[in-house]
């Protein structure tokens, strides 16, 4: 058995996982979710904003404490899609440096694909490595794992492996900096129109890229599929066990979505499932996963607890 922490750094969140990995076995010790918006103002200024680093590092301060409490042997830190975007990304690798004392991986969109896939898919490609058969569940490969960050989301078409990838720039931070300029009323329907074409105009790169036709089941990763999940779900409370492996129909999806965008921000703060720090973009990340079901005529999303976090996690205790 290895124990080991993992470090997720995305536009919206910074995440740890501390895991004991024992063969195909990964036990959680501590799983933590912080809301640092570290892609703050990046769409616009190239930058990361001093303000933005300081929430960020403040987080990893508070992880470096349990990593060191919980004896991790191996320490891994991912950063994505704001990083990537930076000019200054040197001042965030320098403080992760710093804190954890290993040097933080500004992962590119096809390694984030790739790490993304083996969290989402471990479990479900264990029950059924490539024989086209239905799984217990229901599930069958090839899937196509979606991954909605705050910056970017990932595509990610295989069966036991990745067999084709892109990550195009359409994240619910990224778009709601772009679109919605006041995330306090419901947005105009020609913002809305805005961004669906901002939208649609990504998928048809990922269309060109990307066999997604080849997919027989789709599977959603990250806080804004699992929030329209729990809505969906009708929960009163968010509970990742309810939430694991729920298939959410298509049109339960395009329900939640439009209730979102009609929304006021008090109303959606009001939603008992609604992480604070995810008020403000839930309506944009719930705009993507509605548009990529219609367009790719899914008729239900498999939702996972498990992304990117546990991708790291299994690629850190490899030897």
């Amino acid at each position: 058995m290895t124990r080991v922490a993992a470090i997720d750094c995305g536009t919206n969140s910074v995440r740890l996982l501390i895991a004991d990995v024992h063969a195909d076995t990964l036990t959680d010790v501590e799983r933590r979710m912080e809301i640092v918006r570290l892609g703050q103002g990046v769409d616009q200024t190239g930058r990361l904003a001093p303000e933005a680093l300081e929430r960020t590092f403040g987080a990893m301060r508070g992880y470096a404490k349990l990593i060191d409490q919980h004896g991790a042997r191996a320490v891994r830190v991912v950063a994505t899609s704001a990083t990537r975007d930076a000019a200054n990304r040197q001042e965030f690798v320098d403080g992760v440096r710093e804190i954890f004392g290993v040097e933080p991986e500004v992962v590119t969109g096809a390694e984030e694909a790739e790490l993304s896939f083996a969290g989402a898919t471990r479990d479900l490609v264990r029950l059924s490595p490539e024989t086209g058969l239905p799984t217990p569940d229901g599930t069958r490969p090839p899937y196509l794992v979606v991954d909605i960050g705050g910056g970017s989301t990932e595509f990610v078409v295989g069966s036991t492996h990745v067999e084709a990838a892109l990550s195009v720039d359409i994240g619910c931070v990224r778009l709601t900096e772009r679109h919605l300029r006041d995330v306090g009323t419901p947005p105009r329907a020609e913002v809305i129109e805005a961004m669906i074409a901002d939208i649609d105009d990504a998928l048809d790169r990922v269309s060109q890229d990307v066999p997604v036709e080849r997919a027989l089941t789709m599977v959603g990763l990250a806080g804004s599929v699992t929030t329209v999940a729990a809505m969906a779900l009708g929960l009163s409370a968010y509970d990742p066990e309810r939430i694991h492996h729920s298939r959410i129909p298509a049109n339960r999806v395009n329900s939640v979505s439009r209730r979102l965008l009609e929304m006021t921000h008090e109303e959606r703060a009001a939603i008992p499932v609604m992480h604070p720090g995810r008020v403000d973009v839930i309506g944009a990340g719930a705009l993507i996963l509605d548009r990529i079901m219609e367009r790719y005529g899914f008729t239900e999303v498999v939702v996972s607890e498990h992304d990117i976090l546990d991708g790291i996690a299994w690629s850190v205790s490899k030897p």
